[in-house]
């Protein structure tokens, strides 16, 4: 190993400085760079002889990550300090009173946000969701601190290849299930791809190495497709004196991996792998007509896909997204996809919600997109109501963040935007929860539906209510938005409490007219009678008239005859004292006190790389391809239950067997099957 020379990664340091200042230049004002600077030195003195995996200065991180910020994202003053120290309360002596102290509260809130949970959590436990709960928490306050999250994940990816083969795998797999959705719902469609591809690059190498290859063999055969498009709409666009650009945008690694699988076809039978983007230059009164006028023009030349027309001009994207999207047939019988924008509308969708906002020195923040607001109220809405787990909260929250969505109206015309795939019911709970907790049914396009109703683009739905009407477990089955989800539960745990509460009452009752009295002897009796696990349990099913006196007559009975039953552990309870600690690596085949078993969802054989799942009672190693898409969803959810493992030399000899389908395609005709 080389020995870094003190002298060139001192010129390095002052290199990456300069270059981030000449980035934000633009977005600086008076005394901002002073307070850049205080920042850097702080960084710089704390992270003093701190080297990451790969060897180099840790300092480099920070500098990338506020370069990002304000390059890719566009963000200020504020986001490029707290992306220079969004490691130090971690990592180094500092605290978050320092950095309250010489930069402000704003400072120090959004660092905190940025901040990893420490210290222990439980075995059954997701530290990934309960980091990312946390995030969303400080998320509901300040925008910028999931902008630089993403940031810094962006960074991580890209600096990956040192690290370990375990943690690639769980880095990526989190990358992929929750902070690419992230960015997409910001709108960072940039950043969104990169993720993208990096996780494809490590989950499935092989797969990564080949899309990337055949798009560099097939890009000087795409490139003058594309000029051969553009050419006589250029001409045309010229003619009417419209001040345009054009670009071209290779469909991403990632994008072409996933239309492979869910259409089953080869590279080469993907045709897409390109669209084309017309930006017009024009002033914000007169850009939808600009647009549609070059649409106007791109029909001139080419046919449209009537089906494929996206108006996101007239009805932006709920991250602030709008553009016209057509697609076109080109020459040689190809489509094209054309996106039609505004120079104002590009901005946006490059940066995301970053173009919109003004970060001033008080901290405060000027939001000019209501979308983001609403965004951010459901969020808030969310965290209020949410007493769920933090691996539940994830799992809801998700359906919010990463579905594409369905607009529809009520009855008065105001437009609502929710999740695909929502219905009647969530749209009752999207107008007041008062309204969904006491609906009864809804009329779509006048129409009498039922609570599961999917809803469609553009139906206008109507919303019957009933007072006495009330939730019930079904409900949670016809509800697909967090906010619904969370506030049934929520209601269907205050009518269990109080049903609870009149169970209790009626037994003390019962027992009384005996001479009892509610306690520890007679609790254990009662519930081991009843088989239940809690008291609470033998309260609720009194209140709801499970149990009958005469039943509670026939256990008081029985006490007198039997003693109380000697109380055993749970068979999971058992299983937790077998094995608390997991093995370094974990060698498939070879002689081991743990048991373990081939996951069917992807069914691994020798020579595929695998890695171990710690099963819940911690007995048990369910193994999985690297990149089975049920694996993935584990590694980003539960990275401490992850086990390193590899095939040994025993199992890579031995010849497993396993049931595979096989799909045949032909054309139909006689005596096809037995050909």
């Amino acid at each position: 190993m080389i020995e870094p020379d003190p002298e060139t990664e001192r010129k390095e340091i002052i290199k990456r400085y300069r270059h981030l200042l000449k980035t934000c230049r633009r977005n600086m004002e008076k005394g901002d760079k002073n307070l850049i600077r205080e920042a850097f030195d702080l960084a710089l003195e704390a992270h003093q002889g701190m080297r990451r995996k790969s060897g180099e200065l840790y300092i480099f991180h920070p500098i990338e990550v506020a370069t990002i910020c304000a390059c890719e994202i566009g963000l200020g003053t504020t986001s490029i300090i707290c992306a220079l120290l969004h490691d130090v309360v971690e990592d180094t002596d500092i605290t978050l009173e320092d950095i309250e102290h010489k930069f402000g509260a704003r400072v120090a809130n959004i660092i905190d946000g940025l901040t990893k949970i420490s210290g222990m959590v439980g075995k059954s436990s997701s530290v990934q969701a309960e980091n990312f709960r946390k995030i969303l928490l400080t998320l509901a306050d300040d925008v910028r601190v999931i902008l630089i999250k993403l940031a810094d994940r962006l960074h991580n990816m890209r600096t990956m290849d040192s690290m370990s083969r375990t943690a690639q795998l769980k880095i990526a797999s989190e990358t992929l299930v929750l902070y690419a959705p992230l960015a997409h719902r910001l709108g960072l469609y940039n950043i969104k791809s990169e993720l993208e591809d990096l996780s494809l690059k490590y989950t499935a190498p092989a797969v990564f190495k080949e899309i990337t290859s055949k798009l560099l063999e097939s890009k000087l055969q795409r490139n003058k497709y594309i000029r051969r498009f553009i050419e006589p709409v250029e001409a045309e666009l010229r003619e009417q004196g419209i001040d345009f650009m054009i670009k071209s945008r290779t469909k991403s690694v990632h994008s072409i991996y996933k239309k492979m699988q869910r259409q089953n076809i080869p590279f080469e039978e993907v045709y897409d792998l390109f669209a084309i983007r017309i930006i017009v230059e024009t002033p914000i009164e007169i850009e939808k007509a600009d647009c549609w006028k070059v649409y106007s023009i791109l029909t001139n030349h080419y046919t449209p896909n009537f089906e494929r027309l996206r108006d996101w001009v007239s009805v932006p994207k709920s991250n602030g997204y709008e553009s016209l999207h057509t697609t076109m047939m080109g020459p040689d019988g190809q489509w094209v996809e054309v996106q039609i924008r505004s120079l104002r509308m590009d901005e946006i969708a490059e940066r995301g919600y970053a173009a919109h906002w003004k970060y001033k020195d008080s901290g405060g923040m000027s939001v000019h997109d209501t979308a983001l607001e609403e965004w951010l109220r459901k969020i808030r809405e969310t965290l209020e109501s949410s007493e769920s787990n933090a691996i539940e909260f994830f799992d809801n929250f998700k359906l919010n963040l990463f579905a594409e969505e369905v607009y529809a109206f009520t009855p008065r015309g105001d437009l609502h935007s929710l999740p695909n795939g929502s219905t009647a019911l969530d749209f009752a709970f999207e107008i007041h929860t008062d309204i969904g907790l006491h609906c009864l049914g809804a009329k779509v396009n006048h129409k009498l539906v039922p609570l599961d109703h999917k809803l469609k683009n553009g139906d206008q739905v109507e919303i019957i209510t009933a007072r006495n009407q009330k939730p019930t477990e079904e409900w949670l089955q016809y509800v697909i938005t967090a906010k619904a989800k969370g506030r049934i539960k929520e209601e269907l745990k205050t009518e269990k409490r109080k049903v609870t509460l009149q169970g209790e009452l009626k037994l003390r009752e019962i027992l009384s007219n005996h001479g009892l009295h509610i306690n520890t002897d007679s609790k254990g009796r009662l519930t081991a009678y009843f088989k239940a696990h809690v008291m609470s349990e033998v309260y609720h099913s009194i209140g709801c008239g499970t149990i009958t006196q005469e039943q509670i007559d026939t256990a008081i009975k029985f006490f007198g005859t039997s003693p109380p039953p000697i109380p055993r552990l749970s068979s999971a309870e058992a299983a937790n004292d077998l094995k608390a600690n997991k093995p370094e690596i974990f060698m498939v085949g070879d002689p081991s006190p743990y048991n373990y078993s081939f996951a069917h969802c992807c069914n691994p054989i020798p020579g595929d790389e695998i890695f171990g799942f710690m099963m819940k009672n911690n007995d048990h190693i369910k193994i999985h391809r690297t990149n089975c898409q049920n694996g993935i969803k584990l590694m980003s959810r539960y990275g401490n239950k992850i086990v390193r493992s590899a095939w040994s030399m025993s199992q890579l000899k031995e010849v497993r067997t396993f049931p595979a389908g096989i799909r045949i395609i032909g054309i139909d005709g006689m005596g096809i099957v037995s050909r």
